[in-house]
C-alpha cells in the first residue's frame, strides 16, 4: 500500500471513528466503507475497520449486514480480528430480551408543537413567573453542641489491648 493510500485510509479511518462518537452511524458507516476499499480486507487494519463498520450498522439498526460480516471477521487471518469477530457475532445472534412495558419510559413526541410566547414557556421568562415546581431549600438546623457526645469512650483503648492479648495468647500457643 502506498504512503498515500495509508493516508487517505487513516482520514477516512478516523473520520468514521469521530461521526461513530457524535452518534452520525451512517456517516460512519460510508467513512469505515471507504477505509476498507482502500486497504486489504485481510489485512490488520481491514480487519479494524471491519469491525468498526460492525458496530455501527449495529447501531444503525442495520442488524443482519452486521451478522453478515461478522461471520465473515470469524475466517480473517489476523488473529485479534477472528476473536472480536467471533465475540461480536455472538452477541449479535443472542436472543433478544423482552423488556416488561413497565420498566419503560415513554417520550412524547413533541414534533406537533407551536412556538409559545417566551412567558408560556418554563424557564423562558426573564423572572416575574412563579416558580411552582421549585422545592424551597430546607432551613439547616444549628447543632447544639452541648447534647454532642465529646467524652472518651475508651474503645481504641480497649481494642489495642484487646489485639495485644490476641497476639500474646497465639504466641503461647505457637511456642507450646
Amino acid at each position: 500500500m502506498s504512503s498515500e493510500q495509508q493516508e487517505e485510509f487513516q482520514q477516512a479511518y478516523q473520520a468514521g471513528q469521530a461521526a461513530f462518537e457524535n452518534g452520525e452511524y451512517r456517516v460512519a458507516v460510508e467513512y469505515f466503507q471507504k477505509a476498507i476499499a482502500l486497504v486489504s480486507r485481510n489485512s490488520r487494519l481491514g480487519g479494524e475497520a471491519q469491525v468498526w463498520l460492525v458496530t455501527a450498522q449495529v447501531a444503525l439498526g442495520d442488524r443482519p449486514a452486521a451478522i453478515n460480516l461478522c461471520q465473515q471477521l470469524t475466517k480473517h487471518p489476523h488473529l485479534e480480528t477472528k476473536k472480536q469477530g467471533k465475540r461480536l457475532l455472538y452477541i449479535l445472534e443472542a436472543p433478544q430480551l423482552v423488556r416488561p412495558q413497565a420498566w419503560m419510559t415513554e417520550i412524547p413526541d413533541l414534533t406537533n408543537i407551536t412556538e409559545s410566547s417566551a412567558q408560556d414557556r418554563r424557564g423562558g421568562g426573564t423572572g416575574s413567573g412563579s416558580k411552582t415546581n421549585q422545592a424551597a431549600p430546607l432551613p439547616e438546623k444549628p447543632v447544639d453542641l452541648s447534647q454532642v457526645n465529646t467524652k472518651d469512650n475508651r474503645f481504641l483503648a480497649l481494642a489495642l489491648a484487646g489485639a495485644i492479648a490476641l497476639l500474646l495468647y497465639l504466641g503461647w500457643i505457637g511456642t507450646t
